[in-house]
């Protein structure tokens, strides 16, 4: 089943992207800022369910892409996306029928509102990750051959680039090149699909998910309730640490936000050191002797340990304290194809992959 979107609704999604971002995607709230503005009081966009797309309609995915520490200083003007959405189309010679997230976290699970009620197309319940992940080629699409050209760049100064590659890693790799170059941060239109691969290629139903999360958080917080042991019940998640933030290294390099955050355990944690290693998102968290608790693919989501609101990379801070809630990533990324596209290895960490149920044995993920 489908659903409608307001202005309105707009809290919950940027609330539930963060959430599931898992510290990336960029900071939501611009994105929540540019879908009200292009919604107006009375606009609404479509989420409609993937199953109901005819197989022959066009489908396309509108992300950001960069450094989200780019996005603190270097704001869209708001018509990057439009840009690389009309110049794919005047590539193709086709109109979109329907717009895509291509993750459902972070600035990548605002913006397609945006762009979807500005052009008055349907947005599909669905994403590319069911999380964010820094890279292009890191989507379910990839792992069905769904091709990621060709693909439009735009920037804020009106520059507009189509890229066409040999593979989604050549994309990934020219891309992030040009996106350096643009000054950190661009608006990407790419992985132009038909209705039929979509549905083969996409996450389902992750959009719903990302509203309903977002509403789980607000009402939590609304009855003075941490939210994350509800987070944790209702996504079968792990609760991780509770650990404030005693010193960070955090760098922009190559088009990513890179960097590891040292944790010390607080409340039932007390007398624990961790270490929270990021590349965007969150994605390897240790203990003091360097055993992993929680390893890409699988999610690390943090939440502000007073507030309960989602933490995003850009925002770690020293003396912040954390909440980190595991979750399980969907089946398509423990598979020997997902552990190849964003498994420990590929980011450089020595640990091989294991997955939360079996790192965190005695912890109840109620």
């Amino acid at each position: 089943m489908g659903f409608e979107v307001t202005s309105r609704d707009m809290d919950a999604i940027a609330l539930g992207g963060a959430f599931l971002g898992t510290g990336g995607g960029g900071d939501p709230y611009i994105g929540k800022l540019m879908a009200r503005a292009a919604m107006g009081a009375e606009g609404r966009v479509q989420v409609v369910d993937a199953a109901d797309v005819p197989d022959d309609a066009l489908c396309v995915p509108v992300c950001m892409m960069g450094a989200p520490t780019v996005m603190l200083e270097k704001l869209p003007n708001g018509n990057e996306a439009l840009s690389a959405l009309a110049a794919l189309e005047a590539y193709l010679g086709r109109k979109a029928d329907y717009l895509i997230c291509i993750e459902a976290g972070g600035l990548n699970s605002t913006i397609p509102f945006a762009v979807a009620a500005a052009t008055g197309l349907p947005l599909i319940d669905g994403d590319g990750m069911g999380r964010a992940f820094p890279e292009l080629q890191m989507v379910t699409m990839t792992m069905h051959d769904i091709a990621a050209t060709p693909m439009v760049i735009a920037d804020e100064k009106g520059n507009t680039s189509v890229l066409n590659a040999i593979s989604n890693i050549w994309t990934e790799r020219l891309a992030r090149a040009q996106t350096v170059e643009m000054g950190g941060a661009a608006l990407v239109a790419l992985y132009p699909m038909s209705g039929a691969q979509m549905k083969a290629g996409l996450l389902h139903g992750t959009l719903g998910l990302v509203r309903e999360l977002g509403l789980t958080i607000a009402r939590e917080r609304r009855a003075n309730r941490h939210p994350a042991d509800a987070l944790i019940q209702r996504c079968g998640g792990f609760d991780l640490c509770t650990a404030r933030v005693v010193d960070i290294e955090r760098n922009t390099v190559g088009g990513f936000a890179r960097g590891k955050a040292i944790l010390r355990g607080v409340e039932a944690d007390a007398g624990r050191d961790f270490a929270l290693s990021f590349q965007n998102e969150f994605l390897c968290l240790e203990d003091g002797k360097g055993e992993p608790l929680a390893l890409t693919p699988d999610l690390i989501c943090a939440l502000d340990a007073d507030g309960g609101l989602p933490v995003t990379t850009e925002t770690l801070r020293f003396g912040l304290a954390l909440r980190l809630i595991g979750l399980p990533a969907d089946p398509q990324w423990r598979s020997p194809a997902g552990l190849d596209l964003s498994g420990p290895a590929y980011f450089g960490y020595q640990h091989e992959f294991s997955p939360l149920e079996k790192l965190n044995p005695a912890t109840n993920n109620r």
